[in-house]
């Protein structure tokens, strides 16, 4: 059994990776103290540090949280590109920088992209492209992570329980089952591959 902070466990993704998760201790962090055991803001470098000292040992990160900003290109602000830059990329990128120092020899760490890098809509460039961001960070850090320390990425399209809130928005998406992705959270953290993009597409 590894003891995994899971990050963002009670959003749609959140719950998706709890599927995958059960055969271990989940510890939970958030953004509040409502229903999680911690609280941790992945953009404050700070929060994150106090987040690993007070878990103390943990042999997996698992991630589920990035804010993205939706508009047309030509309409989105510096502030609204920044907002998605520090969490959804550098918010997962400091996950990994300063949770190398803490967490257990062959650890690992799971972070969360999307399908819309590969598969883009309008409005969604912000969220596009930092996914990207984080599918080529995990394949070329994995070659520099210490420790024997894994990486790897989920990349999902859209799951069944969250097509209410982005169906209309998503036309010709076919969206798959949280349990599906609940899976490549558990081939991340329970196998030995290491650098690849886990894609989860109908």
């Amino acid at each position: 059994m590894k003891t995994i902070i899971l990050i963002g466990a009670n959003g749609k993704i959140g719950q998706a990776a709890r599927t995958g998760l059960r055969n271990h201790k989940v510890i939970t962090a958030g953004h509040s103290t409502d229903n999680y055991d911690y609280k941790v803001d992945i953009t404050c470098e700070a929060s994150l540090r106090k987040l690993y000292q007070d878990v103390g040992h943990f042999d997996a990160v698992v991630n589920a949280v990035g804010t993205c900003e939706y508009a047309n290109f030509t309409e989105m602000t510096e502030a609204q590109w920044m907002n998605t830059i520090l969490s959804k990329m550098m918010g997962q990128i400091n996950i990994v920088r300063i949770g190398q120092e803490y967490i257990s020899d062959h650890g690992s760490f799971s972070l969360i992209s999307g399908i819309l890098n590969i598969k883009p809509l309008p409005t969604a460039i912000a969220d596009a492209t930092t996914s990207g961001a984080i599918d080529t960070f995990v394949k070329c850090v994995a070659f520099e992570m210490p420790r024997g320390i894994r990486i790897n990425a989920i990349n999902p399209t859209v799951i069944e329980e969250a097509w209410g809130l982005y169906g209309e928005m998503m036309p010709g998406f076919q969206p798959v089952s949280g349990a599906l992705v609940g899976k490549a959270f558990e081939r991340s953290v329970d196998g030995f591959i290491t650098g690849q993009v886990i894609f989860v597409d109908a």
